[in-house]
């Protein structure tokens, strides 16, 4: 199983070091990688071997000492694949810590032990909690630079899990004190500090179980009809898309949305190999026994669905807002959903977030950097999860008419009458 992580943290808290020590302590850094950054360490350093290079790849990066850009990075071990995402620090990179944690199943944040909860270890806290990140590892960095005090490691831990009863969203806080610089705690137990009886992060998260969303019910978006017409396949017409909710098989009877018509699969091919069953995450194609008007934009879902999505033209989202241009009532932009493109027109916005307090401000517009909640009208209906039930078809993005740009990452909350 690959699990995906986001790392993220005040400015200088050790992400780009603690990525880098899982990296080289878990021996999948190349020599040449690993020549490479200790010749940047004696560059933009003071000569000792700099983990953080080994993340931070921008030029900017490596003069600054910062994460400007995500950087992913890729490592294995004989229990688990796992991509991490290291994302910038400074409350200007908030839509790339959004970014990150979009797609991750658990978020690492640090503190530096020296100074505590700051503003921003609080802001990331609470994107991860509006991101549905629910298990979070609250990794106390920096423990060598106070001596390795079990009493200062208390105090943040009270401070965060105080913190977290007021997130928007429920999350799993799992402490551990390391040091990214030395390795403690890190890949292997630390000597340091007997007094943790825990296990080491990598083991945690080798071993971590996620909460997942993939017993709802099938659903495949259809991303393309396939019509080959060819001798050889005259009469055969295919969906084509990623599975993503359940499991799906032959003979399963499904419901084609918006329009609710109902089918049963008669064919399953992946990478044009036919298949009796198909599993979450899957690029497949599907045949259905009856001839059913379908076209891009649909959505298959079986008619056993635990939890079946909605098909609405009126939704309330939250909102991550990227652009210098500020979101206001009675603009209007283009909304992606899976597959589907439309029309949007903001009706209303009714809160924005107060992401150190968790309180909530009414507003007139959102600015950059801005998350708060907002109310849309769709030119037409969207078949759509909400975004606690099932990620892939609660979340949706909003593009500039003029210019194409992403404006703004949304997920969807609710809906109007």
């Amino acid at each position: 199983m690959v699990l995906r992580i986001a790392t993220a943290g005040s400015v200088d808290d050790g992400k780009s070091t603690l990525i880098g020590r899982l990296l080289h302590d878990t021996k999948t850094v190349f020599e040449d990688q690993l020549a490479s950054v200790e010749k940047a360490s004696l560059r933009y350093g003071d000569g000792s071997l700099n983990l953080a290079l080994l993340t931070d790849g921008l030029r900017a990066e490596r003069e600054q000492g910062i994460t400007i850009d995500v950087a992913y990075r890729y490592f294995a071990t004989p229990k688990r694949t796992f991509v991490v995402a290291d994302t910038p620090g400074h409350a200007q990179y908030t839509r790339n810590m959004v970014t990150g944690a979009s797609v991750s199943d658990v978020a690492i944040v640090l503190v530096d032990a020296r100074n505590g909860l700051t503003e921003q270890t609080r802001r990331h806290l609470f994107v991860a909690s509006l991101l549905g990140v629910k298990q979070v590892m609250l990794a106390v960095n920096k423990m060598d630079l106070v001596d390795f005090s079990r009493d200062r490691y208390d105090e943040i831990v009270a401070a965060a899990t105080a913190h977290a009863t007021a997130l928007p969203a429920p999350v799993t806080l799992n402490p551990l004190p390391i040091s990214a610089l030395l390795g403690d705690n890190v890949v292997d137990s630390s000597d340091n500090m007997p007094w943790f009886t825990g296990r080491p992060l990598l083991e945690q998260l080798e071993t971590l179980e996620l909460d997942d969303d993939q017993n709802i019910g099938a659903r495949l978006s259809v991303q393309w009809v396939i019509r080959p017409y060819s001798t050889e396949h005259h009469d055969y017409r295919g969906l084509a898309g990623r599975l993503t909710g359940g499991t799906l098989a032959i003979g399963d009877r499904v419901r084609v949305l918006p329009g609710a018509q109902q089918s049963t699969v008669i064919g399953i091919d992946r990478g044009g190999v036919p298949q009796e069953t198909a599993e979450p995450g899957e690029a497949i194609s599907i045949q259905l026994a009856d001839d059913i008007d379908i076209s891009r934009g649909d959505v298959v879902v079986t008619v056993a669905a635990h939890k079946p999505p909605v098909v609405a033209d009126q939704i309330v989202a939250d909102v991550s807002w990227m652009v210098d241009k500020p979101l206001e009532v009675g603009s209007r932009w283009i909304i992606k959903h899976l597959t589907r493109t439309a029309k949007a027109f903001v009706s209303a916005i009714e809160t924005r977030h107060d992401v150190v307090t968790a309180a909530q401000h009414s507003t007139e517009r959102l600015e950059l950097n801005d998350l708060g909640r907002v109310h849309l009208n769709v030119s037409v209906p969207l078949v759509v999860d909400l975004y606690d039930d099932h990620r892939p078809g609660g979340a949706a993005i909003l593009v500039d008419e003029a210019t194409g740009m992403t404006c703004a990452a949304l997920m969807i909350r609710g809906f109007d009458e």
